[in-house]
């Protein structure tokens, strides 16, 4: 069996996601006033609508075949954990780099719905890729995704202008996973960073008394299909799976353009380094959307 690596496709390969034709048609998929500015205040915006049941089955049968590590394009991933969970009762498949892989995890990338969104939460700024992510939380023993903050782990990058969606590919509950959030979080600054799948609480020794206090999560239970935007310095994590259904989820992280490499090292397992100070770009960085071409 051929394999294409799709990180060559600077562009949708196929007609999942419907590209808008006109000014008229991008309008259609605006963030609300509102919404912006629960954004802004709270460090996260839930329940966007991002894919439709067509859209949703095409990820579901996707992410069946690329979970199996006899995948004949396995070796186009920058990370895969059949289990990354660091108790051995618990599992939480965790893996990035499926853009690469099938054309619904590509072409996702450019969906309308994602890109104009994630550009409004930027201020209207241009759109680049920065990775995705893969979680599966099986039925009754899916483990912990630990409080923590996205950037803590990103900060060979920068300036922090980044933004990550997280969506369900199944309805989203407290009982098998879903987020959860710390409103306001996103204003304490840079924390340390825990190990993101093992102790739920590994973050609070990082905390001051006063954050500690502030420390109030929120759940965020999603329609399947539905997302969650939220800043990269919100403090978030997710319970374990003990419902008899399955949690799946994707991430696409994002940052504005003209965001800079931080480190001449390797930012990307596989992916050839960026050195310092220069802007991030290129093949495995795309442009998604500019709001001033359409």
């Amino acid at each position: 069996m051929s394999v294409t690596d799709l990180s060559l496709l600077s562009k949708p390969v196929s007609d999942i996601f419907r590209q808008p034709a006109s000014k008229a048609e991008w309008d259609r998929y605006r963030l609300s006033r509102e919404q912006l500015d629960f954004f802004e205040s709270e460090g996260y915006l839930p329940n966007v609508k991002l894919l439709d049941e067509e859209q949703i089955d095409i990820l579901q049968r996707e992410l069946v075949e690329i979970m199996d590590p006899a995948h004949p394009a396995h070796h186009l991933y920058y990370e895969f954990s059949s289990n990354e969970s660091t108790d051995p009762s618990k599992v939480v498949f965790h893996a990035l780099g499926a853009w690469r892989i099938t054309a619904g995890y590509h072409d996702i990338l450019w969906n309308p719905a994602f890109v104009m969104a994630a550009s409004q939460l930027f201020g209207d700024h241009a759109v680049r890729f920065w990775h995705d992510q893969l979680f599966y939380k099986p039925p009754f023993n899916g483990g912990v995704v630990a409080w923590h903050q996205d950037y803590s782990y990103w900060t060979r990058t920068g300036p922090i202008q980044h933004l990550t969606c997280w969506f369900g590919l199944d309805d989203v509950t407290t009982e098998n996973g879903c987020l959860h959030y710390i409103p306001g979080s996103h204003r304490w600054g840079l924390l340390k960073k825990p190990v993101l799948t093992g102790d739920m609480n590994g973050l609070f020794e990082f905390l001051t008394p006063e954050q500690q206090t502030q420390f109030k999560p929120v759940a965020c239970p999603l329609k399947a299909g539905e997302a969650v935007f939220h800043h990269p310095l919100m403090v978030h994590g997710s319970f374990e799976n003990k419902s008899p259904r399955p949690r799946r989820g994707v991430v696409i992280n994002v940052f504005k353009d003209g965001t800079i490499s931080n480190s001449g090292d390797v930012l990307l397992e596989g992916v050839p380094p960026i050195s310092a100070g220069q802007p991030m770009g290129g093949r495995f960085f795309p442009l998604l959307f500019d709001p001033a071409t359409i």
